[in-house]
């Protein structure tokens, strides 16, 4: 009874050793092929998650571009609708008055502050000399037109002269460019009423624009400036933004000839 028992155990033992030589034998022969087939087909599940999720972050990354590029345009049209409504509220708002809406589709780095061109020109009805303005007030003058385009000289222009008035106390000067968003007003008086904050708006003797086209208003004063006191005027209209701007007919145009040829009218120095 013993001896069987004990046959019983090192049969057990044999069979195990022997199922490990074999084991060895044929990780030997197949130098670990049949491991590594095993291994493959238990974590094969794992390996399908993984492949899934890296295919998955593939396609992110192909479309994530795109998407950021589609959400870039649709803020940009949400930008340019806004400003465009804006545009047509303003126009809206002055019914008496003819104004044509015309795209600013040109500006050089070089001439930034100096002139803008305009997609409308005289077959729209665009003449030299028109007045242009943006929600604020008074941007410039039409100084060339051909078919389809404008050139518009701006008030920031250092070559721009034009006479304005402060509208609370009437005290007159002239306008000059300042290649910013502010334009310097010289006094014709010695010692003018003016203070901070007050409206500046174009002079009735002006020999280019009409009076009444508000500029913009008073940010600080040099009194002792010689050989006139000057004040810096910050314009209403964003002069350093503009994309769209209305075109009004210049009513000055039909009596600068009159003005001209009348001495006796007064008119403020030579104004370009």
């Amino acid at each position: 009874m013993e001896t069987r028992s004990w046959w019983n155990r090192s049969r057990n033992q044999w069979i195990l050793l022997g199922l490990a030589v074999l084991a060895a034998w044929l990780v030997r022969q197949t130098q670990g092929a049949a491991l590594y087939e095993m291994y493959y087909w238990l974590t094969r599940p794992f390996h399908l998650a993984t492949s899934t999720v890296t295919e998955q972050e593939k396609i992110v990354r192909q479309i994530a571009p795109r998407i950021n590029q589609l959400e870039a345009q649709i803020q940009e049209l949400q930008t340019q609708n806004q400003k465009f409504q804006e545009l047509l509220n303003y126009v809206a708002s002055k019914k008496q008055d003819k104004g044509i809406v015309a795209p600013v589709i040109g500006r050089s780095a070089d001439s930034w502050w100096k002139q803008i061109i305009i997609g409308r020109g005289s077959q729209q009805g665009i003449q030299n000399q028109d007045l242009v303005v943006a929600p604020g007030g008074l941007i410039g003058r039409v100084i060339s037109v051909t078919p389809n385009t404008s050139t518009v000289m701006l008030l920031s222009d250092p070559m721009s002269r034009i006479g304005v008035t402060v509208s609370r106390s009437r005290n007159m000067g002239f306008l000059k460019g300042n290649a910013t968003e502010q334009g310097v007003m010289e006094f014709f008086e010695s010692d003018p009423n003016v203070k901070l904050g007050d409206v500046v708006v174009t002079s009735a003797f002006s020999q280019i624009v009409p009076a009444g086209l508000p500029i913009g208003k008073v940010i600080s004063l040099d009194m002792n400036k010689a050989p006139a006191p000057e004040a810096i005027v910050e314009f209403f209209a964003p002069i350093s933004s503009l994309e769209w701007v209305i075109i009004y007919p210049n009513a000055k145009k039909s009596s600068e000839s009159q003005k001209s040829s009348n001495p006796s009218v007064k008119s403020i120095p030579p104004e370009q």
